[in-house]
């Protein structure tokens, strides 16, 4: 557990007066061990991906619902920047502020140079709640999804909704 990563999101939360729901659990660190733990939460789940492209000197957090295929070689492609391969646990923690397995965008929390730039699952659109972890696996966060908006807007980070699929264009 990382207490001070969770005491940022959820000071971060309490000034914007956002509302929010917390449930503890083990460390998840796939979507298949998650599924489990999440079955009894009324929300939407996500899976947060972190990329960097082939020089090093772009970063991305993908956005997915939980059980959404997504295609790395789809954002390669509308991105035309080259290969993406996932940020190293070194950028992770540079950039986000969090371990592997944690991933979240609350870690923008920590991106005060708005270096990230995120895709976000247009199928989010659609939810009433959403749930990430906040910057820590061993608990899932659940917010309203317009909430989660005004997060995206406080942070100031740049972000455009997608459709995570292969014909990607």
């Amino acid at each position: 557990m990382n207490p001070e990563a969770r005491k940022k999101v959820f000071d971060t939360l309490e000034r914007l007066n956002i509302p929010y729901e917390i449930y503890e659990h083990p460390p998840l660190d796939t979507i298949e061990i998650a599924l489990e733990y999440w079955k009894d939460i009324d929300a939407t789940h996500c899976k947060n991906l972190f990329f960097r492209n082939h020089k090093g000197n772009r970063h991305y957090l993908v956005i997915v619902k939980d059980t959404t295929p997504f295609s790395i070689h789809s954002l390669e492609k509308k991105l035309k920047q080259g290969k993406l391969s996932f940020g190293s646990e070194k950028r992770l923690a540079k950039y986000l502020g969090v371990k592997p397995g944690s991933v979240s965008p609350f870690g923008l929390i920590n991106d005060s140079e708005h270096h990230v730039y995120l895709f976000i699952d247009q199928q989010l659109k659609q939810s009433d709640k959403i749930s990430f972890h906040p910057n820590d696996n061993t608990a899932s966060l659940v917010i309203r999804f317009a909430d989660f908006l005004r997060f995206l807007e406080d942070m100031g980070n740049d972000y455009e909704f997608f459709e995570p699929s292969p014909e990607m264009n």
